[in-house]
């Protein structure tokens, strides 16, 4: 539909655009075709035509190719230079996801699932359509890099972890259950972020909890003080054994649900900005006074709400221990939620896994994009030192058990 912008020019209405496939194929391929170039740009020190000192070495044309996506087949060139020493990862990394996605929609087929039907969603979804051959090679690599990043060594200390999980549907032994996708995410000594671990487990237990952090500790996980996470008995229980001296951080937005859960639609706001107060309190001392200040006024009332402020708030306060710069990113496990929304629109196109493996594959080669992404953009955390250490607010775990 056409728009006038006020200026006399026509427009056409984002709504129209957005809604044609060509227009996100070709918005989506100059993004991709711009990235390409900017690595080549720093790759030889210098932009096209530029005369540079710094200039390490020059073009060679560039060589067609083509990248599979769910807006259609992307036609790229990737440029070369005359020594051979460039490379992307452009489409490593982008189709390492797209291709997890097939070989999943493919195994649906081998399990029974309509062959009209899912070459149909795996055409939709990247442009093409594939074998089953196809499927079973793409699989095999696949699950070998996927397999090494899983296992890979952990050489950093990591002060701060933080925890989710997320469930999906997934076909065993002819029945449909429900399977734990539990995902780890941890900030390091340098202040970037990045995710350490990704499974699929039968449930949450303390005996799940414990194989998860043994198998980080085996691969080199150290230097834990802080570990956030919903509230869990059995995660707390695991982190009390294997991070002595660290402390669990309950998440203050679960907490805070929770809190609204207890009182009726007419007095949430009332709660919710007593809540408030006591999280923007300076320190840990403050919050507990406020704490005390905001139970005697509930207790009257929803006396539920007062025992919820004096016995269960101290879990949420060990971000207090921890540099004030760092507290709004350790209180709660909102950042890695964040990667589990996405985890949840990727994989609802396949609403059933057709087995554990298939679901391990997707959501690692997801976890795996994103912490690649996450380790090579801009800090989470600065990591210097405070001019004055934090006084220690709350007990840690271990020594509270």
């Amino acid at each position: 539909m056409a728009e006038h912008d006020g200026t006399g020019l026509v427009t056409t209405a984002p709504a129209t655009l957005l809604d044609a496939p060509e227009f996100l194929r070709g918005l989506v391929q100059g993004a991709v075709q711009a990235i390409l170039e900017a690595e080549m740009e720093a790759h030889l020190g210098a932009a096209r035509y530029e005369r540079s000192e710094g200039r390490t070495g020059y073009r060679n044309g560039a060589k067609p190719r083509t990248l599979h996506t769910r807006v259609g087949t992307l036609e790229l060139r990737a440029p070369q230079d005359r020594e051979g020493t460039f490379s992307t990862e452009v489409f490593s990394r982008y189709q390492r996801t797209e291709h997890a996605l097939v070989v999943t929609l493919m195994e649906m087929d081998v399990q029974g699932g309509s062959t009209r039907k899912v070459a149909a969603i795996t055409e939709q979804l990247c442009g093409t359509s594939f074998s089953k051959s196809q499927g079973s090679a793409l699989a095999g690599r696949l699950d070998t890099e996927l397999a090494a990043w899983r296992e890979r060594p952990l050489v950093a200390a990591y002060p701060y972890l933080s925890v989710d999980a997320r469930y999906e549907h997934v076909r065993v032994d002819g029945q449909v259950v429900s399977q734990g996708v539990l995902v780890v995410a941890g900030v390091r000594e340098d202040g970037r972020r990045e995710l350490l671990a990704v499974e699929v487990a039968d449930t949450e237990s303390e005996a799940t909890y414990q194989d998860l952090f043994r198998r980080l500790k085996v691969r080199g996980l150290q230097g834990v003080t802080l570990v956030t996470r919903d509230d869990h008995a059995g995660l707390r229980a695991a982190i009390a054994r294997h991070f002595q001296g660290a402390s669990w951080q309950r998440c203050q937005v679960h907490f805070a649900r929770n809190l609204a859960g207890r009182v009726g639609a007419k007095h949430r706001k009332r709660v919710g900005a007593d809540r408030r107060g006591i999280f923007a309190a300076a320190s840990a001392a403050q919050a507990r006074a406020a704490a005390r200040a905001c139970a005697a006024e509930w207790r009257a009332s929803h006396p539920h709400v007062a025992t919820a402020l004096e016995e269960d708030l101290e879990d949420g306060l060990a971000c207090c221990a921890v540099p004030a710069a760092h507290r709004v990113r350790v209180r709660t496990t909102n950042g890695l939620e964040r990667f589990n929304q996405e985890l949840k629109r990727r994989t609802r196109g396949v609403r059933i896994f057709p087995n554990r493996a298939a679901l391990l594959r997707l959501v690692t080669a997801l976890a795996m994009e994103q912490s690649e992404e996450w380790v090579s953009g801009r800090r989470y955390l600065d990591m210097e030192p405070p001019e004055e250490a934090p006084v220690s607010a709350v007990m840690p775990v271990a020594q509270a058990a």
